[in-house]
Order: C-alpha cells, then sequence, then structure tokens
C-alpha cells in the first residue's frame, strides 16, 4: 500500500480542487490519501462525491498551533468535524487568517511591493487563506522567483519584515480538542528548520504525555540526520512515525506520494480513531 497522509485542495492554500486532488493521487498510483487543509474541513464532501474506485481518504485537518512563541503544525485525523468545541476553535483559527494576511498586503506596500488584497484574495480563490497566498502574489509581481523563496526573513518567514502573527491554538488544547472529538493527532514536520525555529524535543516529549500519538518524520523539509534524529526520538517516546508529501498542487514543486506512510502506522491511526472512518473510493463522479 501507498500511503500519503498530509495534502492539501484549494479549501486551504493547495491549487488541486479537493475532486482533482483524490483523482491526481489516485494517477499517482496511492492506495490512501489524508486530505489536511489548514483549521478547515470544507474540502471532505468534494473530495469524498469525486473519490476514484481503489482510493481511500482519510478525513483530516492541519490545525495551527503555537508554544513558547514558536508556531507548529498539528495533523488532526478521523475526527468529528462536527464536535463543537474543535469546531469552533478551527473557526476562531480561520476567521482570524482574513485580516492576519491583509496585514500582510499593508507590510509589503510599506516595503514598496504593490502588492493588494483583491490579487491575494484572487489567488486563494475562497481558501483559507494563508502565507503562501500572499507568497503567490510575490511570485506574480516577479518580487521572489518562488514561493519558498517567499518565506525568508526578508518576506514572510516568523519575525520577517511582512510577518503579521495570527491566532493560533495552544498545542496541548489542540491534542485534548483532537482526542476529544475521536481523532488522532500527529506533529507535522517537526524538524523544518528552513520554514524559522523550531519545537525543542523537551516539549515534543512533553506534548507526548498529552496524548500527541505521532510526528511526521519522512517529509522533504528533514534531510537524512533530521530523520534519524526524529525516528528514535519517536522510538523513545513511544510515537507513531508518518511519512507524508505535504503536497500543495502547482504551489511546491513535491508530488503526491514523495513520502509514504508505512500500513502498519496506518492501521493504528485507524485502530485509535473513534470520531470518524476512512472513506472508501466507489467510482466517484
Amino acid at each position: 500500500m501507498r500511503i500519503d497522509l498530509h495534502c492539501h485542495s484549494t479549501a486551504s492554500d493547495g491549487t488541486d480542487t479537493p475532486a482533482e486532488l483524490v483523482r491526481n493521487a489516485a494517477a499517482a498510483g496511492l492506495d490512501v490519501v489524508a486530505l489536511t487543509d489548514h483549521d478547515t474541513t470544507r474540502g471532505h464532501a468534494e473530495a469524498i462525491a469525486a473519490l476514484p474506485e481503489g482510493l481511500t481518504l482519510v478525513p483530516g485537518a492541519e490545525l495551527s498551533c503555537r508554544v513558547d512563541g514558536v508556531s507548529m503544525h498539528l495533523l488532526a485525523y478521523l475526527f468529528d468535524p462536527e464536535e463543537p468545541a474543535l469546531l469552533a476553535e478551527r473557526e476562531l483559527v480561520r476567521d482570524d487568517r482574513v485580516p492576519r494576511a491583509r496585514a500582510m498586503v499593508g507590510k509589503l506596500n510599506a516595503l514598496g511591493v504593490p502588492v493588494t488584497w483583491e490579487q491575494v484574495e484572487r489567488i486563494a480563490a475562497g481558501g483559507s487563506v494563508g502565507r503562501p497566498h500572499v507568497a503567490s502574489a510575490l511570485v506574480e509581481l516577479g518580487v521572489v522567483p518562488t514561493v519558498s523563496d517567499a518565506f525568508t526573513k526578508e518576506w514572510l518567514a516568523d519575525g520577517g519584515r511582512a510577518f503579521v502573527e495570527k491566532h493560533e491554538t495552544d498545542p496541548f488544547e489542540a491534542i485534548r480538542l483532537v482526542k476529544n472529538a475521536g481523532g488522532v493527532a500527529v506533529f507535522a514536520h517537526p524538524a523544518a528548520t528552513k520554514r524559522g525555529r523550531t519545537v525543542p524535543e523537551s516539549t515534543i516529549a512533553e506534548l507526548a504525555a498529552a496524548g500527541l500519538d505521532g510526528i511526521e518524520v519522512d517529509h522533504l523539509d528533514h534531510d537524512a540526520d533530521a530523520r534519524a534524529r526524529l525516528r528514535a526520538l519517536a522510538k523513545e517516546l513511544g510515537l507513531l512515525v508518518t511519512g507524508s508529501s505535504d503536497y500543495h498542487g502547482s504551489r511546491k514543486t513535491v508530488s503526491l506520494g514523495e513520502c509514504t506512510t508505512d500500513p502498519d502506522v496506518y492501521g493504528e491511526i485507524i485502530r485509535r480513531a473513534t470520531g470518524a472512518f476512512p472513506v472508501p473510493g466507489t467510482g466517484g463522479i
């Protein structure tokens, strides 16, 4: 089985619609794909309706968190999307995205970059607006050559000249909310140092004690040394090890299935979850 547990659609900052995402996942030879848009489950229904036969969808979300001043992301799988407390928190985070993006546009204007809110809004196309949409606007304007090049201290990285903080959930609270909604919680790309400061291993140990289920080890933002360290840490803490592409369509160069999750780990995620179930494809529409 080929299992990719971290993908994005136009419901947040990917460029594939949810329907295109699942069709492309099947074409890439995946057996299982997770839709984990940022702080939203809005794309799930479309993805389920379009599921090709032979492909299974894992409904999920990537939750925006912050601990001790460090931004981090928590992958939540198979939770009840209507559970009130987790739903309210996702909406709170999502609602703060628009004023934050507008504020980043204002900072860029002050730096002499002629980006407009209308441009960012067009790029987001109704998705959960975020820094990648602002970064895409910078690419359109020729300010930077790629989206990744916008995530530097010069522009949009944490603490960068045009960076603006947004509401982010305390990860200990996020884990509690996910577990209470019957879900499984995995720390996304914990050693992605090129994105900015990372959470120390001591905090990961505290998160594990608070109910964290796993860490995403096999990710293109992790080199071989980082993967080895994380694998050892996961073994020490009794955490599951996942692998994923973190696919965003054409917004990033990564392809579906470039990193994958072991089928036994996937089986354990399913076993632990009580809020929702994987959805097998029946041919789509």
